[in-house]
């Protein structure tokens, strides 16, 4: 990215900042007056500027319902047999092997789920926000989760959908450069600044060094890297670690004469919440319950065939959640969870759960020296951090930080919105281009 400035707000064409998250989604709009505020959403619990990423598919009366954000929880939890339920579906924006999945009986593209999200998302807003009359400037990841993700095949499916939810004046940048572009409005001196963005999904960096002037705040691009990995990856260190030995796995079923141990991949599905819609499929339930018929804890895998039968994915999500939100401020959580049968009670520890995601802690900092590495600086070099996105309250997240650059150079705040107020930003400058990128 060149050479940039932050003028004033020019009251050009109104812009729309979309943070298109895995797990949460997040607009901001311009106003006529130059401030940025989030559109907020009258849920049925409370009113909130966040909207779960979540898409629900009713059939009534010949009609599919389609419903977002806690609305569609709504529905799940009202009727979880008559509701498909889908999260973390961003998951596959970059898969080339994800095609389409069938939901009563019709076929969906991604693009067709996107913009079933992005189109219900924009209605439920209290506002109107005239998303056909307006810039749109959504977010993306530096890498996109997956494996052998393909960025242009993403762009291109981001594109048809916010098409088909009328929005042609779309323009894409860097979820990481979207926070640093809102985190350098408190700058009152010249910086260089380590962006460090956590997700569902992904978790993405960028180092831009910012010049501080009287004509306004100047960047520069120094580095940019992400992996494939954030919050949904510790979730799943929770499930396989916890949840899965409760549910059958290590044990071991009789074929012929031999004891043989159940196949690992039903529950690394399992442990993944973008796969665990995919396993309730006739073949996948009629598998597990051939194996429960010969296994050595039949339980244990009738649980695991309920929780899929009875779409129990979801409440499961939600104490796994809760556990690992409560490892935050404590050095030990309860999961709890109990329902049509299936009763899993487990302490976790939060030394435990460090080393769980050991492996992915790593990853993280891989990338955070390629990002170094990239913008040819040493640690010291940075002068500020900026820890944004909800895995970033994490502690063993934030020690890496805070061991590599030290406590007095990382800031925190509005972790969940400073993308989406960024890009609203971005969305206003007159030289929108040089912020934004396009793949090829």
């Amino acid at each position: 990215m060149p050479s940039a400035e932050f003028p004033r707000l020019s009251g050009a064409k109104r812009a729309l900042g979309l943070d298109f998250g895995t797990t949460n989604s997040v607009v901001a709009t311009t106003q006529p007056d130059g401030t940025i505020q989030t559109a907020t959403f009258t849920a049925p619990e409370s009113t909130q500027a966040i909207c779960r990423t979540a898409l629900s598919f009713v059939r009534h009366r010949g009609e599919t319902q389609v419903d977002v954000g806690p609305w569609a929880v709504e529905r799940y939890l009202d009727d979880p047999s008559a509701c498909r339920f889908l999260q973390s579906f961003k998951t596959f924006a970059a898969s080339p092997s994800f095609r389409n999945t069938i939901i009563h009986a019709r076929s969906y593209l991604y693009e067709d789920l996107m913009a079933a999200f992005v189109g219900n998302m924009l209605a439920r807003a209290d506002v109107d926000l005239e998303p056909a009359s307006r810039r749109l400037v959504i977010g993306r990841p530096v890498a996109f989760a997956g494996h052998a993700a393909d960025p242009v095949l993403a762009e291109s499916r981001y594109a048809s959908a916010l098409e088909k939810c009328g929005i042609s004046d779309v323009h894409y940048v860097y979820e990481p450069v979207a926070a640093a572009f809102y985190f350098a409005q408190r700058l009152e001196r010249d910086a260089t600044v380590l962006v460090a963005d956590f997700g569902g999904g992904t978790s993405d960096f960028s180092i831009l060094r910012f010049k501080v002037g009287s004509s306004g705040i100047q960047a520069v691009s120094l580095a940019k890297t992400g992996i494939g990995l954030a919050g949904d990856r510790f979730d799943y260190r929770i499930i396989d670690n916890v949840v899965s030995p409760l549910l059958g796995k290590r044990s071991r079923y009789r074929t012929f004469d031999k004891m043989l141990d159940i196949p690992s991949h039903y529950f690394a599905n399992f442990a993944s919440w973008s796969q665990l819609a995919i396993m309730k499929s006739a073949q996948a339930l009629r598998e597990l319950r051939q194996l429960a018929r010969t296994s050595d804890s039949p339980d244990q895998l009738e649980m695991l065939i309920t929780i899929i039968e009875e779409d129990l994915g979801y409440p499961l999500y939600k104490a796994v959640s809760a556990a690992k939100l409560e490892l935050s401020h404590a050095p030990t959580a309860q999961l709890s969870f109990h329902s049509y049968g299936v009763d899993i009670e487990a302490e976790i520890l939060r030394a435990d759960f460090e080393r769980w995601i050991e492996p992915d802690l790593a990853a993280i900092d891989a990338a955070v020296v390629a990002a170094l590495d990239q913008a040819g600086l040493p640690a010291h070099g940075i002068d500020k951090v900026f820890l944004t996105g909800g895995t970033s309250f994490v502690p063993a997240v934030k020690a890496r930080f805070v061991q590599r650059f030290g406590e007095e150079r990382i800031e925190t705040g509005d972790q969940l919105l400073s993308i989406a107020y960024g890009l609203a930003l971005i969305g206003e400058q007159d030289d929108l281009e040089r912020w934004t990128v396009r793949e090829r």
